[in-house]
């Protein structure tokens, strides 16, 4: 590791330790001491350490346990030196854009794009020693933009871009043709990427679970562009993979699907995306004594304690910032648009101290063209597109 690196490695392999380690070594500690029990101290005076991470992490207090082992806390009463230690959300990430002489830690890799958290990002890591954490680094090599300018690879954006992006000549917006020079972008990605290498102890087991759907009523909204529940026409691309969407999602056989999943695994975990999936996954007869609980944009509850619970999780507000280890089954009520997503999702059991050797992951779906098409993209690592899809010369005779 070194300064302006990104340290990458799988969801619960322990990033977040290795990256206190690294400030801690850093700072003048001895690495051979914590598994003796002798501590060494760091040098008098530390540099200050900002841990900017996910508002879920910073609220549930998970880097205390992280930054324990190093005598470090975010209370001055019981931080053993006189920095500061912050844990912050990327949200406030622009009120540290004027510290200098500090060590941040970027927690979940944001700095993607050009917005507010990618230009305090540039500006703190011009006077601040730095470090990313990232399970997903980059999808394109555009994700690797503002990480390569605050290593000093380009001044700006511009010149990355005058350098190795192509766009289309054909395109009503600005899209990317192709790059140039993907040599170099390779070896500057090389420089900064720092993989860990550690061995798994468990075995994932993805299973595809395939349900019915109404047929006819997915070609009738394909045809008509009508929406059934609302009564009025659909006027756009979204609204037309919506209301696919929901006529697949609240078919009774994905329902009981569920329920025989949850006979064989009575401990669960339930990704889900819409609000009226929440409602049908509420209602459903688990049995009783079955606990149910939620973390979603309306409500922020703890996993259940028992032998027989469903945590229903909504992707956007719970696919990353905790983790479980109380049971081995997650399931995939309906697939997330984004492969980055569900990778967090299914990463919440997959951890280091979890009990369990195999872990079990059920992908509900149906054959309609909708899931099929949300499959291929997260098979091929990709974000799935709406727009796309719809307008595609073939999506209509895929649609059923």
């Amino acid at each position: 590791m070194k300064n302006g690196c990104i340290l990458c490695g799988g969801v619960g392999s322990g990033k977040s330790l290795t990256a206190v380690a690294y400030y801690y070594l850093q700072n003048g500690g001895n690495l051979n001491s914590l598994t003796s029990n002798e501590y060494t101290s760091m040098r008098n005076r530390p540099k200050d350490l900002y841990i900017i991470t996910t508002a879920q992490k910073r609220d549930k207090l998970e880097w205390e346990g992280e930054l324990s082992p190093f005598l470090l806390s975010i209370h001055p009463e019981v931080n053993m030196y006189k920095n500061k230690v912050i844990v912050d959300s990327w949200n406030n990430i622009k009120k540290y854009s004027d510290v200098t002489d500090a060590f941040f830690i970027f927690d979940e890799q944001r700095v993607v794009g050009s917005g507010v958290w990618v230009k305090s990002f540039l500006k703190i890591a011009k006077v601040n020693e730095w470090i990313l954490l990232s399970a997903t680094p980059g999808d394109t090599w555009q994700d690797y933009i503002p990480v390569f300018i605050a290593n000093g690879f380009y001044k700006n954006r511009t010149e990355f871009t005058r350098e190795h992006i192509v766009y289309s000549r054909f395109s009503k917006f600005p899209k990317i043709d192709r790059y140039l020079n993907t040599g170099r972008l390779i070896r500057l990605r090389d420089r900064i990427l720092v993989t860990m290498d550690f061995q798994r102890q468990t075995v994932s087991h993805h299973e595809d679970v395939y349900v019915k759907y109404n047929i006819e009523k997915y070609k009738d909204v394909s045809r008509t562009r009508w929406d059934p529940y609302k009564n009025e026409p659909i006027i756009n691309a979204g609204g037309l993979c919506y209301l696919w969407r929901k006529i697949v999602n609240t078919d009774e056989s994905r329902q009981i699907a569920l329920l025989e999943i949850f006979e064989k695994h009575p401990r669960m975990i339930i990704f889900y995306n819409f609000d009226y999936e929440l409602e049908l996954l509420k209602t459903l007869g688990y049995g009783e004594g079955v606990e149910i609980a939620e973390w979603n944009g309306h409500k922020h509850q703890p996993i259940p304690e028992g032998d027989s619970w469903v945590y229903l999780v909504q992707y956007t507000a719970g696919c990353e910032g905790w983790n479980c280890v109380k049971t081995d089954t997650i399931v995939f009520y309906s697939q997330n648009y984004s492969y980055k997503v569900m990778t967090q999702a299914a990463g919440r059991t997959d951890r280091l101290n979890t009990p369990y050797t195999d872990l079990y992951y059920y992908h509900l779906k149906t054959r309609s063209g909708i899931d099929l098409a949300i499959s291929r993209s997260l098979k091929n690592k990709k974000n799935f597109n709406e727009t796309r899809y719809v307008n595609g010369s073939s999506s209509l005779k895929q649609a059923a």
